[in-house]
């Protein structure tokens, strides 16, 4: 039941941010204020230190489309830009001019993210708009940037001129003067971007945001949940029991296809789900896969992807014909399930390529088949099942599931009757019904739902975009908005990694922190789970881990992404365009370019993209050389090129990203990163995962100042570079550390360093001074998840003797979840042992002078024990009539070996 009360008159406020650049005097006069983006100000003054703090002005870049940018008054913009343009045509009233300009924009962008779903041209202004603003990043980015050089070159004044020398027209360089062209440039583009919406009947504004309504009642809503509960399925189970019924029913045919027709969003795909994951299918076939085919249908990608799901593995080469040989050799004789979804194809030879390597299997083999188009059933000669919209009582309880976290309250008549109306406009697609239930969940006035209703989204003609998902969209704020269409550089069926995708976000600056108290990690946390209970998202059926997002919500982003992301799939006729800002490639074909019609120089993202994010996939070939690839890119934010497999070094000219934020070189076979690395000093997040052939890291990896995250899990780095603990906000991600005998290779090196994930210790025999283990201080690393010790079984007996205190010194965070213990030499477990009140798996391995498990017996929180070749513990626990069975009896899983 909701309680109905009168709504609050206050608004929200709006947050500006200062960021204070502390210089030391030996370059500036600390009277001076300099404006280095119109978003952004720096106040400089004294610093007691002679090391300059870079700081990005782009930080500051709002996910709005401009609405950083106008946050500063007139005046205060004039007087900050005064010195740079003293004397020039630039003045004050052309700034005024352009603030007024930025505000007009503005305001108008949000009308024009309503009306582009029924006007193309109310389409490519934005685009043009959007176009103008990403001019403004990059411009004040290289201000930014060239600043500390204006420094470096003013060393030869007197110090007291240094600055204000370099803003007069005397002295003017040429760098100054093409910034210059480049403003005129915006203000002229501001002026026609203005200019136009009179034509375009785009008008101001309020927002769309939660509580805009005015007078209205207001409705006490119920806390969000943070995840969408895979159950609330409503209305199918008729249609469950008939595909179900087909699936498991004889037949003399020895390969039978089904085809569930029906529009986007009907649930075809969460239906098949329901029937392939029910576990009474399981006694039925030899062998089942699931294979998202999308609107790509190469039947060597699809062959191979079959004979991939069905192995789990990914090494079967590139060669069509060796692909389908073992395809064929893998279902020989068997009975198999075979699921393909969301089918495009309308060739029949594409189709019968692929079917040959099928029919070897045994009578009784089933294929479904999901599909859009009767076309594509017809193509497959399948039989059909024509999958119908739900029924009316089934629409408003599933939109209520979201709407009202799964209450079913009882509204006013004008409510009731609202919310009925907007559930018919949903046409019975439950994708749309759970989007409007979490928008609806996100407004609280009644006049809010009415808005709704009367939107003129629901006329959109536009067929590939429904109206429910289009209005969701449109009343994300700004900064969701922007993070959902970066997934339009992601395929279709896209498994997402939250850390990884979070990771892509920060890099790309769409996380801003209005309070201090946040990392830019947990903004990233907040946004995702934002997009989550908003249905954006949705949790893997087949994988709690990763997350997908339902193929029309893909189409969607790719709709209001544009140009803008681009992303490169086979056979694809579309080429890259001139306001493409953020590129991916798919790893299924080689890279051979971009295209003429592309300006690499202005790309922020380039990355390859396969089926997941961070999974095993294909390596993929740049036919393109390192060098010349590198020569392409001017503002880039993202380089990936994880799974490259020619890339076997990284040139010096590295240094030339100069924006770049996160760099992925994952699974290539680079030897060295070369010292100029340490020079991207706006560098956040550097990943080096499976690089078996690098053997060490840069020595001055610590003057990236901007470094948050560093991963080298499963390399061959054996050592980790100095001074890495300066970095306070720095967290490192490693497979294994061998404990040295040398002081460089010392365990007490470890102990500044924030450690992620899961950590493998090995050599621990090389410990000579137990107290260095108390410096590593694993007690307080509470983001080690994993960990294993491991010790030489090949060693003295007298060297064990340490083996007890080392272990005991090696204490971990009480938030481990998995341990294990290889060769310790020792009689009894460490007393921590008992306190790891979230340990759920232990693994004792070659433990031989082990004899009993602690006093206190080991954590109820243990779900599964592992105990090989402890031949002393192995008699006491091996039957229930063992001393020490009482302890471990009440754990599910016990290995005794």
């Amino acid at each position: 039941m909701f309680i109905f009360r009168q709504p609050s008159s206050s608004k929200a406020n709006h947050h500006s941010q200062n960021i204070l650049l502390l210089i030391s005097p030996k370059y500036f006069d600390p009277s001076l204020h300099l404006v280095i983006g119109i978003n952004c100000s720096f106040q400089i003054t004294h610093f007691h230190s002679s090391t300059f703090v870079p700081t990005m002005a782009a930080k500051m870049v709002a996910d709005a489309l401009v609405s950083n940018f106008v946050q500063m008054t007139i005046d205060s913009l004039a007087s900050r830009f005064k010195d740079y343009f003293r004397g020039r045509k630039l003045n004050k009233e052309l700034l005024s001019k352009m603030k007024v300009k930025l505000q007009a924009i503005d305001v108008l962008a949000d009308d024009a993210e309503l009306k582009q779903f029924r006007d193309a041209r109310v389409r490519d202004w934005l685009f043009k708009a959007k176009d103008v603003v990403f001019e403004a990043e990059d411009l004040f980015e290289e201000i930014d940037y060239e600043l500390p050089k204006c420094q470096v070159e003013a060393e030869s004044q007197p110090i007291l001129n240094k600055v204000s020398n370099f803003f007069k027209p005397s002295s003017l360089s040429s760098f100054g003067k093409e910034i210059e062209s480049k403003m005129e440039q915006i203000l002229k583009d501001l002026d026609d971007l203005e200019s136009q919406s009179g034509c375009l009947g785009l008008t101001r504004t309020s927002g769309v945001g939660v509580g805009s309504g005015s007078g209205s009642i207001v409705l006490e809503k119920l806390p969000s949940a943070s995840s969408v509960v895979e159950s609330d399925i409503y209305g199918r189970d008729d249609d469950k029991k008939l595909i179900f019924h087909w699936i498991t029913s004889d037949t003399d045919e020895k390969l039978s296809i089904l085809s569930i027709v029906g529009m986007g969003g009907l649930g075809k795909t969460t239906l098949a789900q329901l029937v392939y994951n029910d576990p009474r299918i399981v006694s039925k076939f030899d062998v089942k896969a699931w294979i998202c085919v999308s609107e790509e249908f190469n039947v060597f990608n699809v062959s191979r992807a079959i004979l991939d799901t069905i192995t789990d593995s990914t090494d079967h080469g590139r060669v069509l014909e060796i692909v389908q040989r073992r395809l064929k050799e893998k279902l020989a004789d068997k009975k198999f399930l075979l699921v393909l979804d969301d089918v495009w194809n309308v060739s029949r030879p594409k189709w019968e390529a692929v079917q040959n390597a099928l029919v070897c299997g045994a009578q009784g083999s089933k294929i479904l088949v999901t599909t859009r188009s009767q076309k594509v059933a017809s193509t497959m000669r399948s039989e059909q099942y024509h999958l119908q919209e739900l029924q009316e009582d089934y629409c408003w309880k599933l939109s209520a599931t979201h709407a009202f976290g799964g209450g079913n309250p009882q509204l006013n008549p004008e409510c009731n009757e609202i919310g009925m109306k907007i559930v018919e406009k949903c046409r019975g697609l439950p994708l749309a019904l759970k989007s409007m239930g979490s928008l609806l969940h996100n407004k609280s006035f009644v006049s809010d739902w009415e808005n709704i209703l009367k939107s003129e989204i629901w006329e959109t003609e536009d067929s590939d975009i429904v109206p429910a998902l289009a209005l969701s969209y449109h009343h994300l704020p700004p900064h969701l908005k922007t993070c959902f269409a970066y997934c339009a550089l992601f395929p279709k069926d896209y498994e997402f990694d939250k850390e990884c995708l979070i990771q892509l976000w920060m890099a790309e600056n769409f996380l801003h922190c209005h309070q201090g108290s946040k990392s830019p990690e947990e903004v990233g946390q907040q946004y995702f789970n934002d997009l989550l209970s908003r249905s954006f998202f949705q949790q893997s059926s087949e994988n709690k881990e990763v997350f997908v997002m339902h193929k029309l919500l893909n189409d969607l982003a790719k709709y209001v992404g544009g140009d803008i992301y681009f992303m490169l799939e086979v056979d694809q006729t579309k080429i890259a365009q001139k306001a493409t800002r953020h590129f991916s490639v798919a790893v299924n074909q080689p890279f051979d370019g971009f295209g003429t019609s592309c300006d690499t120089e202005r790309l922020r993202t380039f990355m390859p993209t396969h089926r997941n994010m961070n999974g095993n996939y294909h390596d993929w070939q740049c036919k393109m050389s390192i060098h010349e690839l590198f020569s392409k890119f001017k503002f880039l934010r993202v380089l990936s090129l994880s799974h490259c497999s020619n890339i076997e070094e990284l040139p010096d000219s590295v240094c030339n990203f100069k924006h770049l934020r996160s760099l992925d070189l994952s699974h290539t076979g680079i030897k060295k990163l070369p010292e100029s690395t340490c020079s991207l000093y706006n560098l956040q997040i550097l990943k080096l995962n499976h690089c078996r052939s690098l053997k060490e890291l840069p020595s001055n990896l610590h003057e990236l100042t901007d470094l948050r995250r560093l991963e080298f899990v499963n390399t061959e780095i054996i050592k980790v570079p100095p001074y890495l603990g300066k970095l306070k906000n720095l967290q490192v991600s490693m497979s294994s550390f061998d404990v040295g005998k040398s002081s460089e290779f010392t365990i007490k090196q470890l102990g500044e360093l924030n450690l992620h994930g899961s950590l493998s210790f090995r050599l621990l025999q090389n410990i000579e001074n137990p107290s260095d283990v108390l410096a590593a201080d694993f007690k307080n690393k509470t983001r080690l998840v994993e960990l294993e010790f491991v010790w030489n079984p090949h060693r003295d007996d007298s060297a064990k003797e340490r083996d007890v205190i080392v272990i005991e010194n090696l204490q971990p965070s009480k938030p481990l979840e998995k341990l294990s213990i290889c060769n310790y030499g020792g009689k009894q477990f460490p007393n921590w042992l008992c306190q790891l009140s979230s340990l759920k798996k232990l693994h004792l391995v070659h433990c031989p002078n082990l004899q009993q498990l602690p006093e206190e017996g080991v954590p109820k929180s243990i779900s599964h024990l592992t105990i090989v070749d402890c031949p002393n513990l192995k008699q006491r626990c091996q039957n229930p009539g063992g001393e020490d069975w009482p302890k471990i009896a009440h754990i599910p899983t016990v290995d005794i070996r």
